[in-house]
């Protein structure tokens, strides 16, 4: 797997190494080993998120006591996906990063604790899986408007 970092501090790209042949593509999609050594990480839990139609947005979310970086990765369609830096004290607060990840380019994005997180979703049928670093907490959960002028999403 090849880790490519961000311009915002602890976002990466992580882009798997794919086997290909005649009945179409293996790919590791995730080694404890790898993440850890490379982002000393551990993940606690997974989710999956189901969207029927295209344009649906989704977040901006973001947790305050119990914050989860997330390692996001599409399945099935396409997101654009947005993190939003919401640190208090960081040099990035309020900066924002987009990539667009598909099931076809098999790209996956890491965003660590302290950001807010979310995406639009670009296909119909669209799925999304991603792991977490820390179990949800409903009470610790937050948001950012997708649209807040401050933040100037396009």
């Amino acid at each position: 797997m090849i880790f490519t970092k961000q311009d915002l501090d602890g976002i990466y790209i992580i882009t798997p190494k794919l086997f290909k042949d005649e009945r179409g593509h293996f790919f590791e999609s995730y080694r404890h080993s790898e993440f850890f050594n490379k982002l000393n990480k551990n993940f606690v839990q997974d989710n999956e998120v189901f969207s029927k139609e295209s344009n649906i947005i989704r977040g901006l979310h973001y947790q305050i006591d119990r914050p989860q970086g997330k390692l996001v990765q599409v399945v099935s369609g396409a997101i654009k996906d947005i993190a939003v830096d919401v640190r208090v004290g960081s040099p990035n607060f309020g900066k924002s990063f987009t990539a667009t990840i598909t099931a076809e380019n098999h790209k996956m994005l890491y965003v660590p604790e302290g950001f807010a997180h979310g995406y639009l979703v670009l296909e119909r049928n669209t799925i999304v899986h991603y792991k977490c670093t820390n179990y949800y907490d409903f009470e610790s959960e937050n948001g950012v408007r997708w649209d807040d002028p401050d933040i100037n999403i396009d």
